[in-house]
């Protein structure tokens, strides 16, 4: 079966066909004119439609990585459905390094947004009406802020089975229940009955490779999953991933100079010292202590911190740490750049994990 033509924002692609588009939003105080970089890959035959998102947030940029080197696929070129991509949502973000739009609001709390609000508002109902309401799958890539990384995460709604689906076919050793909050992009899609996953790796401002190779590798088994690419021939046994059920941010108990003494990935105990915040004479020093077992899934890196800062996001699971811990670092492990990182005849730069 031949797919039909599918119609975005007044422009109409044919099956086979590959489109850019540019959709104009809010200009520069210059002037000059800004707009939504948007490509669409339409398969021959039918299939869902995967909308892949990237920095809504100005500053977070392994997503933009992850999105170049997907358009890089050979499968697509024998893709089933659609396959749509916009690599920098908040483009105005994005050109002055900042997580927010010149208005000083998040993006990614201003949606459903209007035609007629404050520029967030503006650019969240543009992008969902014009390019997120085509979508029937989603997923949005983020990083953690500023000094602050996450390791290689899905979120999703544990109330929606085509969320989970699309998350555990994600392939990552961790997933975490996680409703939507007010105003998000997630929850705007919910609301228009489109699932879309979350994934959080690495720090703003800054590439991480094992991130984005991790990132690129989960679209792909994601895209298998809706059955949009063929599945790899090798027999390869699909990772289970350790659901948190929770989550929650240790803070700092004093300000000073902060010592970290797990890595992302680690396993806390309860009361276990997992850092100490110290004046720069090393006069007092206060130990930072877990207050149960768990997973260290995001860290604060700039060592200058204040009184009740969050320094560590440790995520709870049902099952034994240790478990989770051992996955993690076998995973990362496989996908070090320990080869070239762009071989030119091979754009699949790390094993595709089903």
């Amino acid at each position: 079966m031949r797919a039909e033509p599918i119609e975005i924002n007044g422009t109409f692609i044919k099956p086979g066909e590959k489109k850019t588009l540019s959709i104009p939003v809010a200009a520069m105080v210059t002037n000059a004119d800004v707009e939504l970089t948007v490509q669409v890959i339409h398969g021959r035959r039918p299939g869902p439609v995967l909308l892949v998102s990237a920095a809504i947030h100005g500053d977070e940029l392994n997503g933009v990585e992850i999105i170049r080197r997907l358009l890089k696929l050979r499968q697509l070129q024998s893709l089933s459905g659609t396959l749509i991509v916009v690599p920098i949502v908040n483009v105005h973000g994005f050109l002055a390094h900042s997580r927010y739009l010149p208005d000083g609001r998040d993006l990614n709390r201003s949606f459903p947004g209007s035609p007629k609000g404050s520029l967030a508002a503006r650019l969240a109902h543009t992008f969902l009406a014009s390019v997120v309401s085509h979508a029937t799958h989603g997923i949005d890539l983020h990083t953690g802020a500023r000094h602050r990384a996450n390791l290689p995460q899905i979120r999703f709604d544990p109330s929606d089975s085509r969320s989970e689906e699309m998350a555990r076919a994600f392939g990552l050793p961790v997933i975490l229940h996680s409703e939507s909050k007010e105003g998000t992009l997630r929850g705007a899609a919910a609301a228009l009955g489109i699932p879309m996953i979350l994934y959080e790796a690495g720090e703003a401002l800054r590439f991480d490779e094992v991130c984005i190779r991790a990132g690129m590798n989960g679209i792909v088994n994601v895209m298998r999953k809706l059955g949009m690419i063929r599945r790899t021939k090798r027999k390869t046994v699909p990772m289970e991933p350790s659901v948190a059920l929770n989550s929650l941010w240790v803070r700092s108990p004093a300000s000073g100079i902060l010592r970290t003494l797990l890595p992302l990935g680690a396993k806390t105990s309860k009361s276990s010292v997992i850092g100490v915040v110290a004046d720069p004479l090393g006069e007092t020093e206060v130990e930072v202590t877990a207050p149960c077992e768990g997973v260290v899934i995001g860290r604060v890196n700039l060592p200058l911190v204040h009184e009740g800062e969050a320094l560590f996001h440790i995520a709870r699971f049902s099952q034994d740490a240790n478990e989770v811990v051992d996955q993690v670092e076998a995973f990362t492990g496989e996908l070090e750049p320990d080869t070239p990182l762009e071989p030119p005849s091979q754009p699949d730069l790390a094993p595709i994990i089903s």
